[in-house]
């Protein structure tokens, strides 16, 4: 299964400048920065730590070290109990970033294949006190008025939550 890309006519995504975005006005918050991500061949990543090909990622300057966060990937080196491992995931593999403290961020569609389809992803529920996040999906092309609205579920069991709906990713908090 091979991914494909927008034509060249359709100029750089804005999904890497909204996750940068969204990661500085964590930062500047005092807030954690986290990312989900769909994980296939393409993301170097703990295979340890993956789950239903999803895991999501501290990306909290105290969490990372030399952070680099570009149109194409973003990379980093991080711990992952207690051994130094080096990072690197595309950006179009990012379903998700938002803020673990309040669960407030974007999602974004997952990565299609070949053919258009839709990569079968189903990001995790936001577990955090104030109630739902305020997740809105993504997408280059739809107007911000046109993007739908996702709802959080709390994560209580160690089964994944039913989808809430076609289309409409919700976010886990995994500590």
């Amino acid at each position: 299964m091979s991914l494909t890309t927008p034509p060249a006519d359709a100029g750089i995504s804005t999904r890497p400048y909204l996750i940068r975005a969204l990661h500085e006005w964590c930062t500047e918050n005092g807030f954690t920065p986290y990312i989900a991500v769909y994980v296939d061949a393409s993301v170097q990543v703990p295979p340890e730590y993956v789950k239903n090909n999803e895991i999501v990622l501290n990306i909290g300057l105290e969490a990372t070290n030399a952070l680099r966060m570009g149109n194409e990937l973003i990379e980093f080196k991080a711990r992952f109990g207690g051994a130094a491992r080096e990072i690197s995931v595309p950006v179009t593999h990012v379903i998700a970033i938002y803020a673990r403290e309040n669960g407030q961020g974007m999602a974004f569609p997952a990565p299609t294949v070949a053919g258009g389809s839709r990569v079968k992803a189903e990001p995790a529920t936001a577990d955090v006190n104030s109630g739902a996040p305020h997740l809105a999906l993504a997408d280059d092309a739809a107007p911000p008025s046109q993007k739908p609205r996702a709802n959080a579920r709390p994560a209580k069991s160690p089964e994944p939550p039913p989808p809430s709906g076609p289309g409409r990713p919700s976010l886990k908090r995994v500590k």
